[in-house]
């Protein structure tokens, strides 16, 4: 056959729009760097973890008779995945007349609205976290006591360190530019990872702080964070993907995002909420 039109014929413009879109998505997402990920299944069944009871130990005599204890688990979270996305449709006309590069730049913006996206579900799981709350209510600035208290409550809670604290700019404004002295980072290997290299700011007693403008705002207050990896979950069940496809008779073409994944409290146990005021500094 003579001049068969096949993929290899768009290959290039595939790759390029999936490229473009997810090293975007992924600059634009804090929290997926530093929570528990699942990516071990697909479709659409609900995930959910056990909790056991614990074991009481008795003083026994020596002749006593060892009585057995109920050991088992039932369900304390779940997640329950859904189906996102997006589409933008540029027409022949406009992708013949922009001076700019529409096409790229419109992928560009897929991929930052779902790390966006999925950036701010995550954080808006703050205030469900059940270790605790610091801080002196919605009026009052962040202090440095809030965050030691944060680490002490997660102590006392036994949660596995290291502790990962995330506090929208605003409320780590309050707490001023300079770090604690003679603090080094520890037991963080993330720490080498872009995401992290560009939104971590400061740490201290095995806690690492990142700054997170995603975390939504209520009024003039914000609600921060500082929990062990496993207190919130995100998991993914069908990797986000962009499918150009062409529409002849609108004579242009679609950008298709799509993604499915689920996203919840995993351990709130192991989280503590730290609520401050949120307001732009002056």
């Amino acid at each position: 056959m003579s001049n068969p039109n096949t993929y290899q014929n768009i290959s290039g413009f595939v790759n390029t729009v999936w490229e473009d879109s997810m090293l975007v998505a992924r600059e634009n997402n804090v929290m997926a760097g530093l929570v528990n990920v699942f990516r071990d299944i697909n479709g659409m069944a609900v995930r959910s973890n056990a909790k056991y009871g614990s074991a009481t130990i008795n003083q026994i005599g020596e002749t006593d008779d060892l009585s057995s204890q109920l050991f088992h688990s039932s369900v304390d979270q779940t997640l329950t995945p859904y189906e996102y996305g997006a589409q933008f449709f540029i027409t022949d006309q406009r992708m013949e007349s922009d001076i700019y590069a529409v096409r790229q730049d419109a992928t560009l913006e897929l991929g930052g609205a779902l790390g966006t996206k999925v950036d701010s579900y995550l954080c808006g799981l703050f205030s469900s976290l059940t270790a605790g709350t610091t801080g002196a209510g919605t009026a009052t600035d962040l202090t440095w006591s809030a965050l030691f208290a944060a680490h002490t409550l997660l102590v006392a809670k036994k949660a596995p360190g290291p502790f990962n604290c995330v506090l929208h700019p605003y409320q780590y404004h309050c707490l001023g530019t300079v770090v604690l002295p003679g603090v080094t980072v520890t037991n963080a290997q993330y720490i080498a990872d872009e995401v992290a290299r560009r939104y971590y700011v400061a740490s201290f007693s095995n806690v690492d702080i990142f700054l997170d403008a995603n975390i939504p705002l209520t009024g003039d207050y914000a609600y921060g964070a500082m929990f062990s990896r496993n207190a919130i979950a995100l998991d993914w069940r069908r990797a986000p993907r962009i499918e150009p496809e062409r529409d002849a008779s609108r004579r242009g073409f679609e950008l298709n995002l799509s993604a499915i994944f689920a996203y919840g409290v995993w351990r709130p146990q192991y989280g503590v909420c730290i609520q401050s005021a949120g307001t732009v500094p002056v």
